[in-house]
């Protein structure tokens, strides 16, 4: 049945000529001030590739990393993306100061006809890409892998197909934690939240650039691993909470089971729907989100970490808890800047005439209602009280917030507004609100253009 599926797909849904998906799988290992990679397989995937092939080379500058696959021969550019990492988010962490560890990593590119160099680059302290890594891929190599993967993916769902994948952002939602019974939960889930991001601009008015994809692996049981509370569970995919000992951080390290389910769709971006109704979710750049399908704050999770995972934006907000040591460097996130340099604001040609910057607002009196708010949310998990009483404590939040942040007098206007990116001082945030900020339901112009910017990359 899944090799008809498969013929269908590639007879229908792809143009004849797309060449195939071919994927490096490596390993990145380190600690807080090195790393090395190591070469794990070469594989092609079961689907032909799905991007744009007049828009190969990433232009963006998204991305704390950054590869490109040129032609052996020529050295001529065939391809390029800027992404994040876990790794690249670990080696941020205090236990990357203890300890090393491996996270397992793969690139995707199209299938080239001849032998290819593989450049890997990260961001220096002047935020320029410098090369730390290289591999040579030869398609004609005999260990490259061409064998279907031995998993249930479950059938591929098409929740709204607007073309050709070679035209379109090819959106996958990947569900986990689903058994087979709860196969139709699943797909009620994944259609919910799709409508839920397509009423969010810039996205409602780009809807017709995606593809949405839907896959529902089935798991051996019901719902995700929790470790801080002694449930652990193997499911479909591997995604678990407490994600760098964050309670509400959800991600899966198991690379390999989620490549090999999501290559029997056409991705280019992922969400991972875990089943469950604890808050929690998360986010990288280039390689995938996660939301809990059932917690009542779903829709703004879900928009939020995709936020992340699509166009590399930062996290706005700073008096909550982060596992994690940023550098003050100008960050490469397009939402926050340092003020290094306050006359080249990278978003100047936003800010309206006469608005300050920085920008003034009521810092102090946020910072006390939320010092209040988090005492209270630590007591909850503590206590392992129910999940409608967090429910209770974040409606409370947000209305607060909506009141105080929607009424000063540069509310609604871009400008440079101290308290962003996990630190109250160094870094400065676009606009007073936003989606990255707060749990409200949109993002702020900064944020919109550079989700727009992301959507060209691979539509126009």
């Amino acid at each position: 049945m899944l090799g008809v599926v498969l013929a269908a797909l590639f007879t229908t849904t792809f143009a004849a000529e797309a060449p195939g998906t071919m994927r490096l799988d490596y390993f990145h290992t380190g600690n807080d001030r090195t790393e090395m990679f190591s070469f794990d397989r070469v594989v092609i995937e079961p689907l032909p590739w799905p991007g744009n092939p007049n828009r190969n080379v990433d232009d963006t500058n998204f991305g704390k990393y950054y590869f490109e696959v040129r032609d052996k021969g020529s050295n001529k550019l065939l391809y390029s993306r800027g992404f994040a990492s876990i790794y690249g988010e670990w080696e941020t962490t205090d236990e990357a100061k203890e300890i090393n560890r491996t996270f397992a990593e793969s690139l995707r590119f199209p299938a080239p006809n001849a032998p290819v160099q593989i450049i890997l680059k990260k961001r220096d302290a002047q935020n320029a890409f410098r090369e730390i890594w290289k591999t040579d891929v030869d398609p004609k190599d005999m260990f490259v892998d061409t064998s279907k993967p031995a998993v249930d993916a479950g059938a591929l769902i098409a929740l709204e197909k607007n073309g050709d994948p070679a035209q379109k952002v090819d959106f996958l939602i990947l569900a986990d934690g689903y058994t087979a019974a709860d196969k139709p939960k699943c797909e009620k889930d994944g259609r919910r939240l799709m409508e839920i991001l397509y009423a969010t601009e810039p996205f409602k008015t780009r809807r017709k650039d995606f593809n949405t994809w839907l896959l529902c692996p089935p798991s051996p049981e019901s719902g995700i691993s929790r470790p801080s509370t002694g449930v652990h569970r193997q499911t479909a995919i591997g995604a678990t909470y407490d994600a760098f000992g964050s309670e509400r951080y959800v991600l899966t390290f198991d690379n390999k089971k989620f490549r090999e389910v999501a290559s029997f769709a056409p991705y280019e971006f992922v969400e991972i729907l875990v089943n469950g109704n604890t808050y929690g979710g998360g986010g990288i750049f280039g390689l995938y989100s996660t939301v809990a399908a059932d917690s009542l704050w779903a829709p703004y999770i879900f928009v939020h970490e995709f936020g992340h995972h699509f166009a590399g934006l930062a996290d706005e907000y700073y008096t909550s808890e982060a596992p994690v040591n940023l550098p003050h460097v100008e960050p490469w996130e397009a939402n926050v800047t340092a003020l290094l340099d306050p006359p080249n604001l990278k978003w100047k040609d936003l800010v309206a005439p006469g608005t300050p910057i920085p920008t003034p607002w009521r810092k102090a009196e946020f910072e006390a209602m939320q010092k209040d708010i988090q005492a209270r949310r630590r007591e909850i998990r503590k206590q392992n009280r129910p999940e409608s009483e967090m429910d209770a404590l974040f409606k409370e939040e947000k209305a607060n917030e909506e009141r105080l942040l929607g009424s000063d007098k540069y509310a609604g206007k871009v400008g440079a507004f101290q308290g962003a990116n996990y630190d109250p001082k160094l870094y400065y945030r676009p606009m007073e609100n936003c989606i990255m900020f707060t749990r409200t339901d949109y993002f702020c112009d900064v944020c919109k253009r550079a989700i727009e910017k992301v959507v060209d990359l691979y539509v126009k």
